[in-house]
């Protein structure tokens, strides 16, 4: 639940500005740096064999560096690995890169909104920010379009009234509602008919330890609270990004919300819990259970992998991540 202690737009910013949305390198380093690898790391030349999972990687969390001696990684440079080991996606880039990632045998499995900052943080619960959000909607959705990506992602926002001012107040859960599902219903039309699908993504307020790993404030933090919204929005091109991660630390039964809510589901992401890392020993989410489970919805669309790298080798992260979600 928020309440009228949750940082401000201000507060936010001064952490980690834009990392979510344009992917600018970062220095991030905090408690649970140092982990060592498991033992059992995939070779250098591994590659997807089951194929039941199609896979995709974020890039901004493998461009920030969680600890001294990781470098940033550009997309090309992040694409290239990805593409040896069978994830043929990086997604929530700019559409700047979508001619590469096509040359490339690659696409970008979901595209970003570019609002001048983080795109979390001014979604369609506040009728303030609905004219620069929905123009950047828009114009997601045409580059995505362009470039036939199937997806754009999407937020309900944080509640505070006036993000540059402490002392606006909250919009209630139900009046944010109602705001999203007024504002979406006024773009969805339009991604209708460029056949691009909006995923409204459910985040976490529990984890305030860092502007990434979760966003206190955020109004869509109950999976049931986005499943309404986009029941009554009521198009087939409006979709759940179901984040593994934040699903876990709000509401747990992963397994049991997938199965349960499947057919609003358009994306998925996973990253390990507590702390977003790699998805190892060391955290809670049984991934292999959750990927099968995934896989037996027959759901064909992605799973991208949005840990943030804390080994030396974050390549080799990568690949244990991408084993272990090849179910």
């Amino acid at each position: 639940m928020t309440t009228p202690n949750q940082p401000t737009r201000r507060g936010v910013l001064k952490g980690a500005a834009t990392v979510a949305a344009a992917g600018v390198a970062a220095t991030v380093v905090g408690p649970g740096c140092a982990h060592a690898k498991p033992a059992k790391v995939p070779p250098k030349d591994f590659k997807v064999s089951k194929g039941n999972i199609n896979q995709s990687v974020v890039h901004w969390c493998f461009n920030i560096t969680e600890k001294p001696g990781h470098k940033p990684m550009t997309v090309a440079e992040l694409a290239g690995h990805a593409k040896k080991m069978g994830a043929n996606s990086i997604e929530l880039v700019s559409p700047d890169n979508f001619k590469m990632l096509t040359n490339n045998g690659m696409t970008c499995a979901i595209g970003t909104v570019d609002i001048g900052g983080p795109p979390f943080m001014k979604g369609y619960n506040n009728p303030r920010y609905w004219k620069l959000v929905m123009d950047a909607t828009k114009k997601a959705i045409d580059a995505a379009a362009e470039h036939k990506v199937k997806s754009v992602i999407c937020f309900n926002g944080y509640s505070q009234r006036d993000l540059d001012d402490a002392n606006s107040g909250h919009i209630g859960r139900e009046e944010g509602a109602d705001n999203c599902v007024k504002g979406l219903k006024q773009v969805i039309g339009y991604a209708e008919q460029k056949d691009v699908t909006l995923c409204l993504e459910m985040l976490n307020t529990r984890d305030d330890s860092h502007p990434m790993k979760g966003h206190p404030g955020y109004q869509g933090d109950d999976v049931e609270y986005c499943i309404d919204i986009i029941e009554r929005v009521g198009s087939k091109h409006m979709k759940l990004l179901f984040d593994v991660y934040h699903v876990q630390i709000m509401n747990g039964d992963v397994i049991r919300r997938i199965q349960q809510h499947h057919e609003h589901i358009g994306h998925y992401h996973t990253a390990g819990n507590p702390g977003r890392r790699e998805l190892d020993d060391d955290q809670e989410i049984n991934y292999p259970a959750v990927m099968e489970a995934i896989a037996k919805t027959n759901y064909k669309g992605y799973v991208a992998q949005e840990f943030i790298p804390t080994w030396d080798d974050k390549m080799a992260a990568l690949r244990h991540a991408v084993a272990l979600c090849d179910v």
